[in-house]
């Protein structure tokens, strides 16, 4: 067998090498799975928060309710993610109430406040307004007035429900937005006392048991305010400390197109009074 010169050789030797480095290059960089993909970790935008959005990452999508239940009037929420809403449609299947994401913190309004707003009520809906809460950027009575001023005002017309304060997981940081119990009681309070002292209402609270118990220390001193439960279950389940029953129930969150469904706990007749104040 002739003898191999040298410069024969080391070109097959740098293939091999090569072909090794790129065997194990492969190796280590497959796909991350689902969990670790930085669509599934990464930070929302600020203003893209809504109602229940911390309620499927922190409690899960439960069941619905077995029965549709006559004494409890139908409702959705809506914020920007829905963009425009076919009320009608949704008139038709039955809902007669609506809330519509009007701010967040004092930096953003929804651009589809007013299709959503004066949509609903166009097509005979009793409608309100809702504030995503932000306790970690500006004081509560602050952001009180800043949904009061973009579109969380009362008016006795019959058909215009009292704001809603949407106090839930921040989707943006820490769950509890970097308050303690006492300090998070103190945000929420300023928030309920600059809105009733604006419109005359008392606000109405949303929130999951979970995150209340975590962030206030299942404060119970806030039973003046209605009480809208987030629970995607066939019940409502333990309410926060201080609420013996609840005034609205969001049970399923529906996706982009349709909304939040919600219960109201008692018939359309209610719903008209709590409009009337």
């Amino acid at each position: 067998m002739p003898a191999h010169r040298p410069e024969q050789i080391r070109p097959r030797r740098l293939f091999l090498v090569g072909l090794l480095l790129t065997a194990f290059s492969l190796l280590h960089t497959a796909p991350a799975s689902a969990a670790e993909s930085p669509e599934a970790t990464a930070t929302p935008a600020r203003g893209s928060a809504h109602m229940g959005m911390g309620v499927v990452a922190h409690d899960g999508q439960g069941g619905l309710p077995a029965e549709t239940r006559a004494t409890q009037a139908e409702g959705v929420d809506v914020a920007s993610y829905q963009g425009n809403v076919a009320w009608s449609t949704l008139w038709n299947s039955g809902v007669r109430w609506a809330y519509t994401k009007a701010s967040e913190g004092t930096y953003y309004t929804n651009p589809y406040y007013s299709q959503q707003y004066t949509g609903s009520y166009g097509v005979g809906m009793i409608r309100g307004a809702y504030h995503f809460a932000t306790p970690d950027t500006t004081s509560g009575a602050t952001q009180a007035d800043y949904f009061v001023d973009h579109g969380g005002a009362w008016s006795r017309d019959g058909r215009t429900l009292p704001g809603v304060l949407d106090i839930e997981w921040n989707p943006y940081g820490d769950a509890c937005f970097d308050k303690s119990p006492s300090a998070m009681v103190t945000w929420i309070r300023d928030f309920l006392n600059q809105y009733k002292a604006r419109t005359g209402r008392q606000a109405v609270i949303y929130t999951a048991t979970t995150w209340w118990n975590q962030c206030t220390g299942n404060y119970g001193g806030f039973s003046a305010n209605p009480l809208w439960i987030a629970r995607y279950a066939s019940t409502a389940g333990t309410l926060p400390a201080g609420w013996s029953t609840y005034l609205m129930w969001q049970y399923t969150s529906s996706g982009p197109t349709v909304g939040d469904h919600d219960r109201f706990n008692g018939t359309l007749d209610r719903v008209q009074a709590l409009a009337n104040g």
